[in-house]
């Protein structure tokens, strides 16, 4: 029978349509893969094009004397202008503010064919470490409120560069999503004196049954009232309520999960398109015992229909159950040696 389950997080209420459930290996969308160059001249992400992209705002290893890792760049296409002032205004129901914020690409890479799913985990840790450094200082800047950390995997997922990259936004106002999620759990904490996500993170951990994997700091699994097929989280296991708050070891760990998820979801569902996000508290709340930042990773497996935008409600048709099952038994050796 279908049931309806209610997120913990959010209270808003997923049907999981298990009538015309489907098995996790029937979403996997065959096509062929196209042969992407390591190096494509026209690319203003590839190593000798820098003169393309607007000018660098950082490289990791710093100092122009080695070749770059990983670069930030400022969006050339960016959805808001650091030159001007959040200046607001309300006229009747009107409210404005002014488009201040910053719009930063962060290149993963010099190969343009490259997938975070098959870098070294030493490679993604790099990556994030980039994550950690940007965050914290535009944080610093009083005229932002939330900076969100995203990355776009594949045309569907909404990506118009193939060279692998993440990006950044850091905005003047924090998004209602966010302030939404931040309500529920500071609701949570009056009411049980806990962080919400500590306790569910808790109790999934000795359910067993939507867990994907775990190592010592952090454990990635299907939330209860997964929205859509395989979206997956990766909460840590020490309570942090910024993204900022993440140390070195953590970063590691991090890296090693998430690129291992990431390979999971590469070969087991055949490189789908995907979204990955860091939801973090914005960086005033460091220290803040309600809430806890995670990461949310997202295959574009379904499309959203006309009962999805007319309810806000979502129809998810693999149980969250099998889904964490079908990526658990995905043996990424086996998988790698296959692909060569």
């Amino acid at each position: 029978m279908p049931e309806l389950r209610q997120n913990f997080f959010t209270k808003e209420w997923v049907i999981i349509a298990t009538e015309r459930a489907k098995r996790p290996e029937e979403l996997v969308v065959r096509r062929e893969m196209a042969s992407v160059p390591a190096y494509l001249n026209t690319c203003p992400f590839c190593p000798g094009n820098e003169d393309q992209a607007p000018t660098e705002l950082l490289r990791s290893p710093a100092g122009a004397e080695q070749p770059w890792a990983v670069r930030v760049v400022p969006n050339k296409f960016a959805a808001l202008s650091s030159e001007v002032q959040p200046t607001r205004s309300l006229q009747h129901l009107r409210r404005r503010v002014e488009g201040f914020g910053f719009h930063e690409v962060i290149v993963e890479g010099p190969d343009h064919s490259g997938c975070m799913a098959l870098m070294p985990d030493e490679h993604v840790a790099r990556i994030l470490e980039v994550f950690r450094e940007r965050y914290n200082t535009l944080s610093t800047d009083h005229r932002i409120n939330h900076v969100t950390i995203f990355k776009n995997h594949g045309s569907a997922a909404g990506a118009s560069q193939q060279h692998p990259h993440c990006q950044l936004i850091a905005t003047p106002v924090i998004p209602s999503q966010v302030r939404h999620r931040l309500h529920e759990a500071l609701r949570h904490y009056d009411d049980a004196g806990e962080c919400m996500f500590c306790h569910m993170v808790e109790r999934e951990v000795e359910d067993e049954s939507r867990l994907v994997l775990k190592s010592n700091l952090f454990v990635a699994l299907e939330v209860f009232a997964s929205p859509t097929p395989f979206a997956t989280h990766i909460f840590p296991l020490r309570h942090m309520a910024s993204f900022g708050e993440i140390a070195p070891a953590e970063i590691r760990d991090l890296a090693r999960v998430l690129r291992t998820l990431l390979a999971k979801i590469y070969f087991g569902l055949e490189n789908p398109d995907l979204n990955f996000t860091i939801r973090s508290s914005p960086a005033d709340y460091v220290g803040a015992r309600h809430f806890h930042w995670y990461v949310s990773v997202i295959p574009r497996l379904t499309r959203t229909a006309g009962f999805e935008l007319g309810s806000g409600m979502f129809i998810n048709s693999v149980l969250p159950e099998a889904a964490a099952e079908f990526l658990r038994r995905v043996a990424l050796e086996r998988s790698a040696a296959a692909a060569l």
